[in-house]
């Protein structure tokens, strides 16, 4: 089994690659932007047809399938053979092509339908960024009520978890903590990695507990009610509803600040104004890097909400060795790095680092949290 050593070097040859990887989408983008590339792309397309959707289309999709052959050998060396290297995946090379062909798939059409969008609204009006920010906003919502039942079965096959008395046991944890869900599923992880998760997805009718079945069958049944418990966390403090405003707010200046810089960078590149399909990769770069500025504040935030999540666990099961014997065990399967620097910790994760997490747990009294009637003392 890898040690520290081994996650420290993984994470830190992650690292080396995304910022590769985004180097060059940065790269790629410019090229084909300052050499009229893009330009020649859209007087192809306004030749073909005069609807505007469909030259945006045209180009979009064009820039997007350079961008995905230029990239792929990067994303080979960083989606599998890495996590191969390092015993994290065990999927064939096959059946992970057809995976990311049906995540491109999903992306591109998401994102088409976002430039169409965004390319729509700046053609009628100014205050096109708003409008965009609140479409956004409202898809969101949509995704993570359909993910659980249109998105989760793209890429797993979902069972009832076969065991009814853990399943019992977990959805009574549900019940304790105020959380309504439709049931325990599995998804077949083992098929392609040895890492272990459990999550609560999906609003209303079709939240529902996801477990996957690496941590159901090798964790101890007090460890998966831990881990279960945290993602409860998130349900009962509204985590999810809390996530979409921070993320509807971080896109809103996002895009208030990319139409300020779309119009700066009409003359720059000899464009026909904002609107011209032939500054789609401008747009592009312009996301991208209000993306990465961004990036930060959104993973402090995400942090906070994960340590409130591990306080509400550690609060509604009185269990900190079942919460820190769970924690060992995710950290060891998914290769965590378990005390990363803390400018690294802060840029850039998303969780708290994992001895962080346990020296927590360790410290006893954990802070006091609000339970439902009902719930844990």
């Amino acid at each position: 089994m890898p040690g520290p050593d081994d996650a420290a070097r993984y994470h830190r040859l992650q690292l080396y690659l995304g910022l590769a990887g985004f180097a060059l989408t940065a790269v790629y983008f410019l090229a084909v932007l300052a050499s009229g590339a893009s330009a020649r792309l859209a007087h192809v397309a306004s030749a073909h047809t005069w609807a505007w959707w469909v030259q945006v289309a045209l180009v979009a999709a064009a820039l997007g399938l350079g961008q995905a052959i230029v990239g792929f050998p990067l994303r080979v060396v960083r989606g599998f053979w890495l996590p191969r290297r390092f015993g994290l995946l065990h999927q064939p090379f096959t059946g992970w092509l057809a995976d990311g062909a049906k995540a491109a798939a999903l992306g591109g059409l998401l994102g088409l339908g976002g430039v169409l969008v965004v390319y729509g609204l700046l053609r009628v009006t100014p205050w096109w960024w708003l409008i965009a920010a609140a479409v956004f906003f409202v898809v969101g919502i949509a995704l993570a009520a359909l993910f659980p039942v249109l998105i989760v079965p793209l890429f797993y096959r979902l069972t009832r978890l076969a065991d009814p008395a853990l399943e019992r046991r977990l959805l009574a944890l549900a019940e304790r903590a105020g959380v309504t869900a439709v049931g325990c599923w599995v998804v077949d992880e083992s098929r392609k990695s040895r890492t272990a998760n459990a999550a609560v997805v999906g609003l209303g009718r079709t939240r529902r507990i996801i477990l996957f079945d690496t941590l159901a069958t090798g964790f101890r049944e007090e460890e998966v009610e831990a881990v279960l418990a945290h993602e409860l966390g998130h349900h009962v403090h509204g985590d999810m509803r809390r996530g979409l405003v921070v993320q509807g707010a971080l896109t809103l200046v996002t895009f208030w600040l990319a139409a300020r810089l779309l119009s700066a960078g009409a003359p720059l590149w000899s464009l026909d104004g904002p609107a011209d399909p032939a500054g789609l990769p401008w747009l592009a770069l312009v996301l991208m890097l209000l993306g990465a500025v961004q990036l930060p504040l959104a993973n402090a935030f995400s942090r906070w909400i994960e340590r409130q999540a591990d306080d509400f666990a550690l609060a509604l099961t009185r269990d900190p060795g079942a919460f820190i014997g769970a924690m060992e065990r995710l950290g060891t399967l998914n290769l965590a790095e378990r005390k990363p620097h803390r400018l690294k910790e802060m840029l850039l994760y998303s969780h708290p680092a994992l001895d962080r997490r346990i020296a927590r747990a360790r410290g006893g009294n954990p802070p006091r949290v609000p339970l439902p009637k009902g719930g844990a003392a």
